[in-house]
């Protein structure tokens, strides 16, 4: 039996359904893939650890490595025991890879044409639809290695971005999430440069029976009128942003080579909430960015009160081989975990009265398994009674336990 493991963003989760499709087009048996992410030092050390446990548990596996930890350092990853093969984001959806065959490295150049289109019924466990609409990124953040491990940015056709929807929908499917590396950046490289609003235009009309559509995350910087006259007028466009932030002070920001000012994410954020009153905001920070002072992290902490971001997304800056911020003066690893540290108490708080707020409402809710589900601005929310899988159904909120809202259904 083969089995693939999954670490990273929403891509790579969607990627690794057409990794399994590969595997049973190659008819292999007894592999393992274990799909890599190379965003952080802590996650690539999570990924060879796993590696290390699969070898140890059953010698037998046979483990492949694949994604964009191996695109940026093969060899580190073919040498580990156990590994048969590493194949890079260019590689690693061909079927033709998974055949047993002498070449333990397979890395080609992430620029090459992208690879065929590979139609999938369903993402396995998944209540919601993840698809691809674009791939790889053309701005060097200072921190960053993705635009090295995935390229330039490559938008995905749009008619077969529409098929996708239609087979996931045709399967039960209610909601998708639109997911990419740079996903505001979507068709700058097709004929005519459609913009991410149009394409969704595009998939609403195409595909009327789509209840519910997600963006993985935005740059307020890339967001144009036509997306914002959608994200807050069309009801099947979820109230729910995560924002691709990373700091709240302009000079980190500006030493983080991002696209945006603190000025304008509070433009953006008020803007927003005070035409779609019901939206919820979340967001990427990097705390302990080199350079970064107390004042600096406090522009941090004062923004996201500011704006009100309840589900944040905190990790310690991570020093990136050949990056330009790994040459920048280092904050102490120990100071970057306290402000990590900082930041997901105050997102505890923040988001208990997010959810204190929304006792008494009702809830329109997609259900990811049993009674667990989610409600349209992504809060968390126990049922009081099983529903099946992916359907919607309307929730009346009772109360809070655990991390939880708790909701009984409606008839």
């Amino acid at each position: 039996m083969n089995d693939v493991v999954t670490f990273g963003c929403r891509l790579n989760f969607y990627e690794s359904e057409l990794i399994k499709e590969a595997l049973r087009k190659a008819e292999r048996e007894n592999v393992v893939v274990v799909h890599s992410c190379a965003v952080t030092n802590e996650a690539e050390r999570q990924v060879k650890q796993e590696i290390r446990k699969i070898h140890k548990n059953d010698p037998s596996k046979e483990i492949i490595v694949v994604g964009c930890a191996v695109q940026l350092d093969p060899k580190s990853y073919s040498n580990i025991p156990g590994v048969s093969k590493v194949l890079g984001n260019q590689d690693k959806l061909k079927t033709k890879n998974y055949l047993l065959n002498n070449n333990k490295i397979l890395v080609s150049d992430n620029q090459a044409s992208k690879s065929e289109t590979i139609l999938i019924n369903r993402l396995e466990d998944k209540s919601r639809a993840f698809i691809e609409v674009q791939n790889g990124c053309n701005h060097s953040c200072t921190f960053c290695s993705i635009t090295e491990a995935r390229g330039n940015n490559r938008s995905v056709p749009i008619n077969n971005i529409i098929e996708q929807i239609k087979i996931f929908v045709a399967n039960g499917y209610q909601e998708v999430v639109f997911t990419g590396v740079d996903i505001t950046d979507f068709g700058t490289d097709l004929f005519g440069k459609p913009s991410l609003g149009s394409i969704i235009r595009r998939v609403l009309k195409d595909v009327p029976e789509l209840k519910r559509l997600r963006l993985s995350s935005i740059d307020v910087a890339e967001t144009d009128d036509e997306l914002m006259s959608l994200i807050v007028n069309e009801s099947k466009f979820m109230p729910y942003l995560h924002l691709s932030l990373q700091s709240g002070n302009n000079l980190i920001l500006k030493r983080m080579k991002r696209r945006h000012s603190r000025e304008q994410v509070l433009e953006f954020c008020h803007k927003v909430r005070g035409l779609r009153p019901n939206i919820a905001f979340g967001a990427d920070i990097i705390a302990g960015f080199p350079t970064e002072t107390d004042e600096m992290f406090q522009d941090t902490v004062n923004l996201l009160k500011e704006t009100n971001i309840v589900y944040l997304h905190a990790f310690p800056y991570s020093k990136r081989r050949n990056t330009p911020a790994a040459r920048m003066p280092q904050v102490p690893e120990n100071v970057s975990k306290e402000r990590v540290k900082n930041l997901r108490e105050i997102s505890k708080e923040m988001m208990s009265n997010f959810y204190q707020s929304l006792i008494g409402t009702r809830q329109s809710v997609l259900v990811e398994q049993n009674n667990i589900v989610r409600a349209e601005n992504f809060a968390l929310i126990k049922l009081s009674s099983e529903v099946q899988a992916k359907s919607i159904v309307r929730a009346n909120i009772i109360g809070m336990e655990s991390g939880y809202l708790i909701g009984s259904v409606l008839s």
